[in-house]
């Protein structure tokens, strides 16, 4: 049995049984209340999830001040300090937007050579997930490894004061760059119901990523394949 606490006063029961996935994906805050309502505050403290056995989980920072990574348990958190990105590997900051499940086996699927855009992927980890048993009317998480063509990303560090959210101003709030022909993994959930809570209205992704050299993560904004790509999926 996993338990996880998602900063509510009742916590949530996950049980590995016959049609039930052994995973359950919990998330807090909501973009909408973000982006319309300015609301940056924490919504649940790391330190909650840290002794949940393999964790995986992205988010936003409280005051949107960086991005939250956590793969296998292990945080890969960024922000930006002077204009340089810093990490942060521990359970000790908040978010202001989080969402997590915990997975521990994985499914390998290659990625055809024929996905090249953003859309693309999102319908074959829709068609893979559905294809191999998982329920795609409830969220869940997904993995994506390899050497990626080029990948989009920013790590927000949010003004204090600002109250005029934009998904531009987001992204030109801190960091932001292109990795090119890099080794990467990438980590993101997937839901058609969530759209305004934890992914933006035009997808059904929400992702987040680190660099094998370990020099970048943070959010996705776009990206492009060529071929060299794996999908996981959970078992």
């Amino acid at each position: 049995m996993i338990t996880i606490s998602c900063g509510n006063p009742v916590e949530k029961e996950i049980e590995s049984v016959e049609k039930v996935p052994s995973f359950k994906v919990e998330y807090a805050g909501a973009l909408m209340n973000l982006m319309h309502k300015n609301d940056v505050s924490a919504k649940v403290a790391l330190s909650e999830y840290e002794k949940v056995e393999h964790l995986y989980a992205l988010g936003a920072m409280e005051n949107l001040k960086g991005e939250i990574q956590i793969f296998d348990g292990h945080p890969v958190n960024s922000y930006v300090e002077d204009g340089v990105m810093k990490f942060d590997s521990s359970y000790g900051k908040k978010a202001a937007l989080f969402v997590a499940a915990a997975v521990a086996e994985w499914r390998k699927f290659p990625v055809p050579d024929t996905i090249v855009t953003k859309e693309e992927f999102e319908a074959f980890v829709a068609k893979s997930a559905l294809e191999n048993g998982i329920d795609v009317s409830e969220p869940f998480p997904f993995i994506m490894e390899g050497v990626v063509k080029k990948t989009d990303w920013h790590v927000i560090n949010w003004k204090d004061g600002d109250t005029e959210h934009s998904h531009e101003k987001h992204i030109s709030s801190g960091l932001n760059g292109t990795a090119k022909n890099a080794a990467i993994v990438m980590l993101g959930f997937y839901s058609d119901a969530h759209h305004a809570v934890f992914t933006h209205h035009t997808t059904n992704m929400h992702i987040h990523m680190r660099l094998a050299d370990g020099t970048i993560a943070g959010h996705v904004d776009d990206f492009e394949l060529d071929g060299k790509m794996t999908l996981k999926l959970p078992k």
